[in-house]
């Protein structure tokens, strides 16, 4: 929770000594009134997708996005065994949705292609196939790999598996049919997912 909303940000002596002298009194009913003060349904439907309007890749909420990831035993975008954990252990890396010169060739300047929601973990050799492709192009060679075509992009083969990997990366199945005229929509709506998970790891805790 401190990570999420910066509780001890700035000069955090001031709260570290209110909250210590807090839960002297009683611990439980101090942890629950800031629980339902800090994260209410307001934050995780509206003030966390906006906090992740960032492009700073060391955000607080994009990290906790990826522990929920390993909590949840993710795979990595478009992986069928390797996991989140796997990839930031290996260092693998950070892949964009829309790739970075996809995006550059379409007039998005770095603030707006390099945001948090356009980033997943991903093998080196799934992102290096994806390459400059809209994700409307890779996905229709998804969509063949997964009908039994040519595996193109990692080993992936039927849709359940691809709906799924979709849905733990928090990516929306629109995704298929996207090009960069899209992309502000996705952004909005990855954004929302991404935060419904970080939610549900909160509550996992």
């Amino acid at each position: 929770m401190s990570v999420l909303t910066s509780r001890y940000s700035g000069s955090p002596e001031s709260q570290f000594d209110f909250d210590i002298k807090q839960f002297s009194v009683n611990p439980e009913k101090y942890l629950q009134n800031t629980i339902d003060a800090e994260l209410s349904d307001a934050y995780w439907k509206l003030r966390l997708p906006q906090q992740m309007d960032t492009s700073v890749s060391s955000s607080p909420s994009f990290n906790v996005f990826l522990a929920a990831q390993v909590k949840m035993n993710d795979k990595g975008f478009l992986s069928k065994d390797i996991t989140v954990q796997d990839l930031i252990a290996l260092k693998g890396d950070v892949h964009h949705i829309f790739p970075r010169e996809y995006l550059k060739k379409q007039g998005y300047n770095r603030g707006i292609y390099n945001q948090i929601a356009n980033y997943v973990m991903a093998q080196s050799e799934i992102n290096i196939a994806i390459g400059t492709k809209a994700p409307n192009v890779y996905f229709n060679e998804l969509l063949e790999q997964c009908n039994g075509g040519k595996l193109k992009y990692g080993s992936i083969n039927t849709m359940e598996e691809l709906n799924k990997n979709l849905a733990m990366n928090c990516i929306p199945l629109s995704i298929a049919t996207m090009d960069a005229s899209k992309y502000t929509e996705f952004l909005e709506e990855r954004r929302k997912l991404m935060a419904l998970k970080i939610k549900q790891y909160f509550t996992m805790l």
